[in-house]
């Protein structure tokens, strides 16, 4: 069995210029970035305003396990299958981050005979944009510091400076650290600490802006931190979100790509779900909804994270509908939380399966709260019986459950057409009662135990003491009104990563709050969610080459 990069480098790109004309792109809408790789001109959503817009459908999935769900497999499928059946349309994914890439988690780019392509470029360095994220970040950082060094005019307190440095790198040894140290021409020492990337407020705001103003103007609203008398300082009171937004200008640009079947994909910004709002940018969808008749694309982890955030957050933000949904599940992730371990998962057992729907269950029911019309897409591994895939169908049908069994990995669009027939005909004839989980206008406790009890299943939420001062001090600010973006655990409904299939009984920790004002959210933070991963023991780096003449190895 051929590997994914191996499939992927005996593919049949396409000029990207074709893609373009594929799209009735003129030459000023895009520039090219290399031969198969372009940026979308920002202004094209102006152009376009007046154009009908083409159909959101989102792909979500089960809480993730180590087996692997294939969610991004799948969308990128099912883009493949509606081009195969005669409709126009076009994925919009995230960027992967290196961090991950280099772990444990791999790429992001699909798999098999369904990946977005150059799959290499996409889950490197791509178009340089979390680089500049990153310079973006952490010159605010310098510039934070030296306006204290320089004899601190707006009166920040160093010991609550809040905005920390990022790098798109797994790395714990940098969660928390002390700068400044060597004397008075250091600069001022204290706590710092760094944050992945893809965790960065300015990777969110470029994901929920839409234009390069509103990027302007969010970053501006960022809060870095606090006076000595408890009053917030943003980056508008540091006079440099002209600065900062030019470190920006090209990267706020959604990068087009295209599948192995050259269906044209849209691949831009990268928040994860489990501590951002984990969607591929605003601009992006927004963009491939101009072009085409359908957007295939896709939130992080499960429902509970990524959907319940696109739904939210990216929804409210970007004022627009959605028009069905895909829940992805597996055999193999269905029995590990059944109970089955990861390394028993290749032998039938569909009494853990019948144990692990559960779990599926839990996340239909959170997308029928939101009113949106879904199919559920079982996910095939080689390994996957006969007897256990007909029991989730039988299981989905005996309950009204629209289920169709996909093959994109092996077949590509092939694979997925029963799904593809079955999401358009949801999305195309199906009235929607669409409300979300909690209103702007109630308190942020509110919101966050709607979200505790709605979607995770939580009998209720516990306030640490820190976090009950933050919602009283956040209140008093006028933030109350602001959407929420929980930090939790993908592994489990609930904040601790061991308790898989449904718990029940359970209450949610909350153990502290932080202001994304910039990005137009508060974040919760539940458990023991960091916002710097560690390495495994062992990383996916050790098996990464490359060869003389260029060629990677082991990137999967």
């Amino acid at each position: 069995m051929k590997t994914d990069i191996e499939i992927a480098q005996e593919a049949n790109l396409k000029p990207i210029s074709e893609i373009t004309e594929q799209l009735n792109l003129e030459i000023t809408d895009w520039e090219p970035y290399g031969h198969t790789k372009a940026k979308i001109s920002d202004s094209l959503l102006e152009k376009f305003k007046d154009r009908p817009d083409g159909k959101v459908i989102l792909v979500t999935s089960i809480n993730p396990t180590p087996a692997g769900e294939g969610k991004s497999t799948v969308t990128v499928g099912l883009g493949q299958a509606l081009n195969r059946i005669g409709k126009k349309a076009i994925i919009a994914l995230r960027e992967p981050s290196l961090g991950p890439v280099m772990g444990m988690k791999g790429g992001a780019a699909g798999g098999g005979y369904s990946q977005v392509l150059p799959m290499e470029d996409i889950n490197l360095h791509f178009t340089g944009d979390l680089h500049a994220i990153t310079s973006a970040n952490n010159a605010l950082s310098a510039l934070i510091d030296n306006h204290i060094h320089r004899g601190n005019e707006l009166n920040i307190d160093p010991r609550r400076v809040e905005w920390k440095r990022v790098i798109d790198m797994n790395d714990r040894v940098l969660r928390q650290i002390v700068i400044g140290l060597g004397g008075p021409l250091r600069g001022v020492p204290r706590e710092d600490g760094f944050n992945i990337t893809v965790a960065s407020e300015i990777m969110a705001i470029l994901c929920l802006s839409t234009s390069l103003e509103d990027l302007r103007e969010r970053v501006s609203r960022i809060v870095i931190g606090y006076t000595y008398d408890e009053k917030p300082v943003t980056v508008k009171d540091l006079k440099i979100e002209g600065a900062l937004t030019l470190l920006l200008k090209d990267a706020i640009k959604p990068n087009l790509v295209q599948t192995i079947e050259n269906t044209p994909a849209i691949i831009h910004g990268g928040p994860f779900a489990n501590i951002a709002h984990g969607c591929n940018s605003i601009m992006a969808t927004k963009t491939a909804a101009k072009l085409g008749d359908y957007v295939v694309t896709e939130a992080g982890f499960g429902a509970d994270l990524g959907a319940e955030k696109f739904l939210d957050i990216k929804t409210r933000a970007g004022e627009f509908d959605t028009s069905a949904v895909v829940i992805v599940a597996t055999v193999r992730a269905l029995k590990m939380h059944g109970g089955v371990n990861k390394d028993e998962l290749k032998e039938e057992n569909v009494e853990a399966l019948k144990a692990g729907m559960e779990n599926l269950q839990k996340h239909i029911e959170t997308i029928e709260q939101f009113g949106l019309p879904f199919v559920v897409a079982i996910n095939k591994f080689p390994t996957d019986t006969e007897q256990e895939t007909n029991f989730i169908k039988s299981w989905c049908e005996s309950r009204n459950i629209e289920v169709a069994l996909t093959d994109v990995w092996a077949n590509g669009g092939e694979g997925g057409i029963e799904l593809a027939e079955k999401i358009i005909d949801k999305a195309d004839n199906e009235n929607q009662d669409f409300q979300r989980i909690y209103d702007l206008n109630d308190t942020l406790e509110t919101k966050i135990r709607k979200v505790a009890q709605k979607v995770y299943g939580a009998d209720d939420i516990e306030l640490s003491a820190k976090a009950k001062k933050q919602l009283v001090f956040y209140e008093q600010q006028g933030w109350g009104k602001l959407p929420i973006c929980m930090a939790k655990t993908q592994y489990s409904l609930s904040d601790d990563p061991s308790l898989l299939g449904r718990p029940r009984g359970f209450t949610v920790t909350i153990r502290e709050l932080r202001p994304s004002i910039g990005a137009g959210f508060i974040v919760v933070l539940t458990g023991d969610m960091m916002t710097m991963p560690g390495l495994p023991k062992k990383p996916a780096a050790l098996n990464m080459d490359v060869t003389p003449d260029g060629k990677i190895l082991g990137l999967f």
